[in-house]
């Protein structure tokens, strides 16, 4: 499967493609007549980086994480712990929209209750 192909079936934009053969990680695709051939191999590595985008990772970090991936096992903790902080880091965002969703509502309810609201219009 061509680089155009996977980009139009899988939805993986360019960008993605060209970065995963920019990297090196792409051992299993060969080129035919100047166009890189994708294996499954290849598209499950492709999967990998778009979730590691799509969860917050910069692209340096999917391709160390993805460097560590091909090591194998022995990188599991080093790319456990790189799951772990961006984990953390989201919980952080959570909590702090938390924060702020309950002074929003703070604030809501005291206008309310200085301007006699009756839950249609104000008084």
């Amino acid at each position: 499967m061509t680089i155009q192909e996977a980009s139009e079936r899988y939805q993986i934009p360019m960008h993605i493609l060209r970065e995963y053969e920019g990297w090196g990680l792409c051992g299993a695709v060969k080129k035919v007549m100047g166009d890189w051939q994708y294996d499954g191999t290849d598209l499950e590595r492709l999967s990998t980086i778009m979730t590691l985008h799509d969860i917050g990772f910069t692209t340096e970090e999917v391709e160390v994480y993805m460097r560590l991936l091909l090591e194998g096992e022995s990188s599991g903790a080093q790319r456990l712990h790189m799951l772990e902080e961006k984990r953390s880091a989201a919980l952080n965002e959570i909590h702090f929209k938390e924060r702020q969703l309950q002074r929003l509502d703070y604030l809501r309810h005291e206008i309310r209750k200085t301007q006699g609201w009756t839950g249609g219009t104000v008084k």
